[in-house]
């Protein structure tokens, strides 16, 4: 990590992702060399510890980021829109987790191992995509630079961490009273602004944020949208289907591709195993695979599952695992600042 300290502010800061982003910058040694924690009035005045020394959470305001040099932004995309070009006026870089920014064409969207390139484009504000396209975004990095992608259709099985710490709580809630015998409260899943809420403990619901007018949802869509973005190529055909499953934090994916050239699975095992970012776990007679309870924690992403595809000469089927909260969210914000500094 280079010498050079910077004043970081972090907004969102005691939300499920802010708290990461505060572990991440501690345990990666960032260079802070003053940090600012940014939330709303219902959270300013907490007390967050960090690097031992207790931190006082201010009011976000356009005025605190005044002096700043990176701002870490997990508070919703309404609060990013309002606060973004505030603190870029101010001299800020803003390193924004909210879907507010990531298809504008004046904003990187930014995985490292996959665009750090692309870094340097930025003009103050720099997009980190969404936690199911990050993952899945590393492990087809290196099917595209060696064998090309045509196609991609991919089935997630998201925890519900995806949803915020209350949905984390909803499902330990609810998963007490089944197994108590009780009516399982049902506020939250799967959108909290919507009518109808579903209980998501002992129960798996194929619907992760709003509808969109083509019958797919908005999770959906971005990840076929900021696929394209993030590899800069819109020939690649990418079809989603996201479902929320009873797990407290860590996201799978079943992913098929077909590539453009032939392949060994040989080849493919090379490849993962040499991508920066990648753990494979790839031996099923042995029952070694990715789980989602052992990524948990982890910065990387966990490919296994890894098979020829029984009807398409050019098929490849594999299994994606990664902590959301980590490499699909914080983790990969303070990658993006650590290139920055």
């Amino acid at each position: 990590m280079p010498s050079k300290e910077v004043t970081v502010a972090v907004l969102g800061a005691t939300g499920a992702v802010g708290e990461q982003i505060l572990r991440n910058l501690e345990r990666r040694s960032f260079p802070v060399k003053e940090l600012r924690l940014l939330a709303s009035s219902r959270s300013a005045g907490k007390k967050v510890r960090f690097k031992g020394e207790e931190v006082e959470v201010q009011l976000a305001s356009p005025e605190a980021f005044k002096g700043v040099d990176i701002a870490l932004f997990s508070a919703g995309g309404g609060v990013s829109e309002a606060f973004a070009p505030e603190a870029v006026k101010r001299g800020a870089i803003v390193v924004d987790n909210t879907n507010a920014f990531r298809m504008d064409p004046k904003v990187p969207l930014i995985v490292p191992e996959v665009n750090a390139t692309e870094i340097d484009n930025h003009q103050g504000i720099i997009a980190n995509p969404n936690c199911s396209t990050i993952q899945m975004v590393v492990a087809l990095k290196p099917l595209y630079d060696r064998f090309g992608l045509d196609r991609v259709i991919v089935s997630t099985y998201q925890a519900v961490s995806g949803s915020g710490a209350a949905a984390m709580e909803e499902l330990r809630e609810q998963s007490r009273s089944v197994l108590d015998g009780k009516e399982a409260v049902k506020e939250i899943m799967p959108v909290g602004k919507l009518p109808r809420h579903y209980q998501i403990a002992f129960n798996a619901i194929p619907q992760c944020d709003v509808a969109e007018e083509n019958g797919f949802t908005l999770e959906e869509m971005k990840m076929v949208r900021e696929t394209m973005k993030i590899f800069g190529d819109e020939s690649i055909g990418v079809t989603a289907t996201c479902v929320r499953v009873p797990v407290s934090r860590g996201h799978s994916e079943s992913v098929y591709v077909e590539l453009k050239r032939d392949f060994q699975l040989e080849e493919v095992r090379e490849a993962f195993q040499q991508a920066e970012g990648i753990i494979l776990q790839d031996d099923l007679h042995h029952q070694v695979y990715p789980m989602p309870l052992e990524a948990t924690g982890r910065d990387e992403v966990f490919v296994g599952r890894v098979r020829k595809d029984t009807v398409h000469p050019r098929g490849l089927n594999f299994w994606v695992v990664a902590d959301n909260l980590l490499k699909g969210a914080a983790t990969n914000a303070v990658q993006i600042a650590e290139h920055l500094v």
